[in-house]
């Protein structure tokens, strides 16, 4: 059974010109992700957490500026991403990595502001680096609170037998041996609930812990910026929880800094008539959108409406690289644009060039002003520079 979205909500994209940019093609709404951001902005300031931005989940860093006048800075996966936040975002620079290798280490610790541990075998590895680094670094430790929240265990850290986080009853006093603070991420699109209901779970544990610490890390997964999300609700949780243990609490929202921003347009390439029409897209399901097979999950269409059922596909030449069933009034013709919804997050950072099938373009739209950047265009040399 496909994972639904809860988001798609077009927003001002319902009057965008799909023909205004090539295809394929990301466009983002920079007005769209302002909202998104004061939203967050104003959870860091009523809460006194501290948000950053999960650049794994959205690293457009031509809006880098935008992101940095809202948010205090960035989590980075490793370190590449390290750099990328230190060349373009500033402020906090957290990493997190569920292995690293010795070889990089050392330019990440010089990146770094937070370096966060999947286990304490790796802290203690590591710990004699940073220390001779001499250097400010905030040590944390990934734990694991073995409460499984999510809709599908590839996206549930805390599923059993995950190898993200070290389980909460391992974390000893040897364990916490300097470390500065403790992170979790065990969540994925989720409201508050969930996050009421780990934190019931573990907070006899973190409360014992806590005057060893400084901060707790709550992860991403949080979907803050959504209408129906109760921020009120976590701000007070926010609050009640350093109030409770002294800790300073950070989120590390990813989807929520980019909710609903972006679409991922695409043109018709062909029909095939084969138990009802097939349109082939220059838009990959496997290339291009691959959670959509990975989830799976079916992201919604712009516009969509009417009685015919068209079965919507990409080029490669993977069997599966099939989208989903969709509604139009009838079927398109061939060189017709479509659009599918909340495409600036994961999808933008996870493009490949199986088959050589082109990366999608890159824009930037004000709905606003209507002002429209073209930010990059990929070629051949982009295909050819990944291979040898």
């Amino acid at each position: 059974m496909a994972m639904q979205t809860h988001a798609g909500d077009p927003g001002a994209f319902r009057g965008f010109d799909l023909t205004r940019v090539p295809s394929p093609c990301f466009v983002v709404d920079e007005a769209r992700l302002e909202q998104n951001l004061q939203v967050l902005a104003d959870i860091q300031a009523r809460s006194g957490a501290t948000v950053l931005c999960a650049l794994k989940a959205f690293s457009m860093w031509s809006l880098a500026p935008l992101v940095s006048r809202y948010l205090s800075g960035v989590c980075a996966s490793g370190l590449w991403e390290a750099r990328l936040g230190r060349e373009h975002y500033g402020g906090i620079i957290e990493t997190f990595a569920a292995g690293y290798k010795s070889d990089e280490m050392g330019e990440i610790i010089a990146l770094s502001d937070h370096i966060v541990f999947n286990t304490p075998a790796a802290k203690d590895r590591f710990l004699p680096m940073i220390t001779a680094a001499g250097k400010e670094v905030h040590v944390g430790l990934r734990f694991n609170p073995g409460v499984a929240m999510g809709e599908d265990a590839k996206y549930d850290p805390a599923a059993p037998g995950s190898r993200l986080g070290t389980p909460l009853e391992q974390i000893d006093d040897a364990a916490l041996a300097g470390v500065d603070g403790l992170h979790m991420h065990t969540l994925c699109e989720q409201g508050l609930e969930p996050l009421l209901a780990i934190w019931d779970h573990i907070a006899p544990r973190i409360r014992e812990l806590a005057p060893q610490l400084k901060w707790i890390n709550f992860g991403g997964g949080h979907h803050i910026t959504r209408n129906d999300y109760d921020r009120e609700g976590l701000i007070a949780f926010l609050q009640r929880v350093t109030a409770e243990t002294g800790l300073h609490c950070y989120l590390e929202p990813g989807e929520a800094v980019a909710l609903d921003c972006g679409i991922l347009v695409g043109e018709v390439l062909d029909i095939v008539e084969n138990d009802g029409p097939n349109a082939i897209l220059d838009i990959s399901a496997t290339c291009h959108m691959p959670d959509v097979i990975e989830a799976p999950y079916r992201p919604a269409l712009l516009g969509e409406a009417g009685d015919c059922h068209v079965r919507l596909g990409g080029p490669s030449c993977l069997a599966g690289d099939v989208i989903g069933r969709y509604a139009f009034g009838k079927t398109p013709e061939i060189g017709a644009r479509v659009a599918f919804l909340d495409q600036a997050h994961y999808s933008m950072v996870k493009t490949t060039t199986f088959n050589g099938v082109r990366l999608p373009s890159l824009a930037i739209w004000n709905s606003t002003t209507d002002a429209l950047r073209l930010v990059r265009q990929f070629d051949y040399t982009d295909f050819k520079g990944r291979l040898s």
